[in-house]
């Protein structure tokens, strides 16, 4: 697996240094850095997070299942890849898309995700949002994994949204009532569709949960979560 994800990290990019372990001449990540902070670990099903082997559900899910039929993710978002995804999302370096997708692809079940998948629909961001930023870090990735499968027109943030991460469970369902909505004149496309729903960090999940309830409601078939990273 690592065998393909650096020969993923070393797709049209020079040599450089690496952005981990600052060594010389290396990859965007250095296949040592990624042997060290890359490997996979067992996850929940539902929302990626980190469980011991022996329990595919976490309690979080069993008490409030998750509208995802499946939550696949890469990493933990902590030491380097935290520092990458500030970067790659607020310091406008969206070149990052490169090394970031090659790690999602490795991650265990990705492939096979991809592969399977109808669409892959990158979590919208508001038009306040993507005027500030330039870009949606979610549509980068998913056109990075899946360019031909990728769109951005069918799953739409219709209200602004406070950060996640601030709100308690509670606050954060109030606040993403109604933020999301699929386009009607192109809901058909959904119809019994097997969907990859792509983002770049998974915090709470409440913003994931509430996309693919829509995205159900609207009558996708199946809804998989897809992150590069998960919080801990």
């Amino acid at each position: 697996m690592f065998t393909k994800l650096l020969s993923g990290l070393k797709v049209g990019r020079l040599a450089s240094q690496c952005r981990v372990c600052h060594a010389w001449p290396a990859d965007t990540v250095c296949e040592a850095c990624v042997r060290q902070f890359a490997q996979p670990v067992p996850r929940c099903r539902t929302c990626a997070r980190p469980l011991p082997a022996a329990n595919p559900v976490c309690g979080a899910c069993l008490k409030h299942p998750s509208a995802l039929d499946r939550c696949l993710c890469a990493v933990d978002y902590s030491y380097p890849w935290d520092n990458q995804v500030q970067h790659f999302k607020f310091h406008a370096e969206p070149s990052l898309v490169h090394s970031l997708a090659a790690l999602m692809r490795a991650a265990p079940w990705v492939e096979d995700a991809i592969e399977a998948a109808d669409l892959l629909l990158p979590m919208p961001l508001s038009s306040q949002r993507l005027k500030e930023r330039g870009y949606n870090q979610a549509l980068l990735l998913a056109r990075q994994l899946a360019p031909r499968k990728t769109r951005h027109d069918l799953l739409l943030k219709v209200h602004d949204t406070p950060p996640q991460h601030s709100l308690k469970r509670a606050a954060r369902l109030v606040a993403l009532d109604h933020a999301f909505a699929v386009e009607p004149l192109r809901a058909h496309l959904l119809c019994g569709k097997r969907v990859l729903l792509v983002d770049d960090v998974m915090t709470t999940g409440a913003s994931l949960f509430t996309a693919a309830r829509v995205l159900k409601a609207a009558g996708a078939g199946q809804v998989t979560g897809l992150v590069f990273a998960r919080t801990v």
